[in-house]
């Protein structure tokens, strides 16, 4: 039972696992420290016993949201046959033919109880999946094609877990019937989650045109939403994990995010990152509280069979081999699928290549679903029926989740140095393209805005005065491209540009009538300087792409010297602010407000900062 010191101790633990991998730099995945920590508290006295139900309604709607909520939709687009085939039929073949190769190698299990366990290990965690690839450099195309596949192979998973367990149990199973109700079942959660997602965006959209939106209660009611959905759906009997991937991706289409006010989305980002993290470590955690006493039913159970301990072991591996050797028949065969399909259609075919195959081979870890599956099976407790075998069926899993992680922690970061780099930075120029496109449409509306201060007041015709004291200068920006190591200044017009951005509508925007000669003088002088400030990003985004190798390095080691030196700015300003408290010149409250503006700077610097590529 979980009480407030167990709920607070966990939590510490999770800290504490951040700076484990912090200190080991990343090389020690953070889920392997995580289990390490709970087997080291189950251990020294800490029990916690996991309730299925409880555990898939607590924890898997809100990771499943999140995750689902980073899935690029285009992409999903582009790649959703070979999602949908890793995702449901993948599953199947694993559940049929992993199940045949169990009873092969355990022939004293019955075929129904082989076909559980197999279905129980056919999903792959999206849980584990992210955190095992959180922080690497893996190829966009192999993290969306990941991504997806774990969104919706729990549910296939668990309505082929469910099936086989009733097989097990009461020896009667109809195809037609199994059929009939895993259609019923997906597509009764994909329209239940999507019609929760529907009626909260037109309520959040009634709010918000009747000002009535508040970013904390806004925040509260997006993270109660997965709850909804899941609850919604299983209440219905269709699957609540697709209820909450479909809503999500129906508020994404909603334009809901768009509509919320900035600050909502920079609260609601910041609070979402700390739930993922808090319950992805309880997860792992949870996962390595149960292995101490798995570990003792193994021994046991070898005790009772009159075999050795590591028998164990060597089936563990058997079975984890036929999975791995499953799975990577089945990307073989999606690849197959996809080379005949651009033949036919005489599109260009990208060959994925050995390792990026073996690395979607060994990132398909099994982990807390898995779990929560097999200990769901009955015990017997309440009059009804054991399940055949369960204890060992429990070993076995809880054996190939431990191995499938280790293994994927090992074997993901060997595989991720023989794919090729250029795999990995293929985004980069679509978000060139759109970084230029974005200037453009500024700077059509600021040539708007200087085209009718001069309209305004065609006669006067005055130098440019310095900027008055106290007024705002925009800063340089951060020189990225090749303008940054050599290159001339901003330049006084663009003939290139076009005046008016070609795929943003820009509302006119011309001068206020009745302004004096004083005021349209002023006018020009920002409009003018401003158009300077964004020609000048946009010739640093234009030449980036054009540059050679070596001017390439050059503006980025000129670049990360630049942010460098503006973090230390920012440092030293906040020493100075922090001084001026110290004596007393200005308050805390006014601190915090300063504080505040200097964090959003920094910000910005560090994402910049990631943008900039890495150095060989």
């Amino acid at each position: 039972m979980l009480t407030v010191q167990t709920v607070l101790l966990l939590l510490w633990l999770a800290a504490f696992s951040s700076l484990v991998a912090t200190a080991c730099r990343q090389k020690v995945p953070q889920p392997i420290i995580l289990i390490v920590l709970g087997v080291g508290a189950a251990l020294c006295g800490l029990h916690i016993g996991i309730r299925p139900e409880l555990f898939m309604f607590v924890f898997l709607p809100p990771l499943l949201f999140a995750d689902a909520f980073r899935m690029p939709l285009r992409e999903f687009r582009e790649m959703r046959r070979a999602i949908l085939f890793l995702a449901f039929g993948l599953v199947i073949m694993n559940t049929i033919v992993c199940g045949y190769i169990i009873h092969w190698i355990l022939p004293v299990f019955s075929l129904p109880v082989c076909f559980t366990l197999a279905a129980a290990l056919s999903p792959t965690d999206t849980v584990a999946v992210s955190s095992l690839l959180q922080g690497r450099r893996v190829p966009g195309r192999l993290l969306q094609l990941l991504s997806g596949e774990a969104l919706f192979n729990d549910a296939s998973g668990l309505v082929c877990f469910r099936f086989a367990m009733a097989d097990a149990m009461t020896g009667e199973f109809s195809y037609r019937q199994a059929f009939g109700t895993f259609i019923l079942v997906a597509f009764g959660g994909l329209f239940i989650g999507a019609l929760v997602a529907w009626v909260a965006s037109r309520i959040n959209h009634e709010l918000i045109r009747r000002k009535l939106d508040e970013a904390r209660s806004q925040i509260v009611l997006v993270l109660l939403l997965p709850f909804a959905m899941y609850a919604a759906a299983e209440a219905a009997g269709c699957s609540g994990i697709l209820a909450a991937v479909a809503g999500c991706m129906i508020l994404k289409l909603s334009g809901s995010v768009e509509e919320a006010a900035t600050m909502t989305r920079l609260q609601a980002n910041t609070v979402w990152n700390i739930v993922s993290y808090v319950f992805n470590a309880l997860i792992f955690l949870f996962l390595g509280l149960q292995l101490p006493s798995l570990v003792m039913s193994a021994r046991d159970l070898a005790q009772a069979h009159n075999a050795a301990f590591w028998q164990y072991g060597v089936l563990v591996v058997e079975v984890y081999g036929a999975m791995v050797v499953m799975r990577l028949f089945g990307l073989l065969l999606c690849e197959a699928g996809r080379w005949a399909g651009a033949r036919l259609n005489h599109m260009p075919y990208e060959r994925t290549g050995f390792a990026a195959n073996m690395l979607l081979t060994l990132a398909g870890v099994r982990g807390a679903v898995t779990l929560a599956a097999v200990l769901s099976l009955p015990m017997g407790l309440d009059g009804t029926p054991e399940f055949p075998g369960r204890e060992s069926v429990v070993v076995i899993a809880a054996g190939v989740i431990i191995l499938s992680l280790l293994c994927a922690g090992v074997g993901i970061p060997f595989c991720l140095r023989f794919i090729p780099p250029e795999l990995v930075d293929k985004n980069a120029q679509e978000e060139n393209l759109a970084r230029q496109k974005l200037i453009r449409a500024a700077l059509g509306v600021l040539r708007k805005v200087h085209d009718a201060a001069v309209v305004e007041a065609p006669a006067v015709v005055a130098p440019r005065a310095p900027a008055p004291v106290g007024a705002v200068v925009p800063a340089q920006p951060v020189q990225v491209g090749a303008q940054a190591v050599a290159g001339p200044p901003a330049r006084a017009a663009s003939p290139a540009l076009p005046a008016r951005p070609d795929a943003v509508a820009v509302q006119d925007t011309p001068a206020s009538p009745g302004l004096s000669e004083e005021d349209c003088q002023l006018r020009r002088e920002v409009s003018d300087r401003l158009i300077q400030l964004y020609e000048c990003r946009l010739d640093e985004e234009d030449a980036t792409p054009r540059i050679g190798v070596e001017d390439r390095r050059s503006a980025v080691r000129h670049a990360r010297l630049d942010l460098a030196l503006r973090l230390q700015v920012l440092r030293m300003e906040r020493q100075v602010m922090h001084q001026m408290v110290t004596r007393r010149e200005i308050n805390d409250q006014t601190e915090w407000k300063l504080q505040q503006e200097l964090d959003y700077e920094e910000q910005v610097i560090r994402y910049q900062s990631l943008r900039l590529p890495r150095e060989d």
